[in-house]
């Protein structure tokens, strides 16, 4: 393993906004003119992300992943999960979701919800591979979306 893939997985700092922002457009860049707009995690506040506490990122000494998780009462929303691109294929990705649904855990979460857009056919693939389960297609403004959830082992909600 080289040493920009470090299996660490830490909040980010105001350090780090510069290369969450990189990462973050280097992996979603190549969807803008498939989907026809700017993916939302592109448009994103990334300072404000960080402050909040709500960016995990991973590689040393270089960010190579990077997840926005937000939680809710009831669920964590993984709102983004980027891997850059000369990073693909080594793990980072599947590590990045080990550690969403660790995460979700210690907070006492029983369930991870997210969602991506309709022409991501990539990731419409890979999240039932993670136990994920489309929950509905909605379009919301100029997105076109497929909603994911995930419940965890030994939690289960009603509805």
């Amino acid at each position: 393993m080289t040493a920009d893939t470090s299996d660490e997985i830490r909040v980010a700092t105001p350090a780090d906004v510069p290369a969450v922002r990189a990462v973050t457009d280097a992996a979603y860049r190549h969807y803008i003119e498939r989907i026809g707009v700017v993916p939302a995690p592109m448009r994103a506040d990334h300072a404000a992300d960080v402050a909040a506490g709500r960016v995990y990122v991973t590689g040393d000494p270089d960010v190579v992943g990077v997840l926005v998780l937000v939680p809710h009462e009831d669920h964590l929303f993984l709102e983004s999960v980027a891997v850059r691109p000369d990073a693909a294929g080594q793990g980072v990705g599947r590590r990045l979701l080990a550690f969403v649904d660790a995460h979700a855990g210690s907070l006492g979460l029983p369930e991870i919800r997210l969602y991506t857009n309709a022409l991501m056919w990539e990731n419409r693939k890979i999240y039932p591979r993670y136990g994920y389960e489309l929950t509905e297609r909605r379009v919301e403004g100029v997105y076109d979306r497929f909603h994911y959830r995930k419940r965890l082992t030994g939690h289960r909600l009603s509805g």
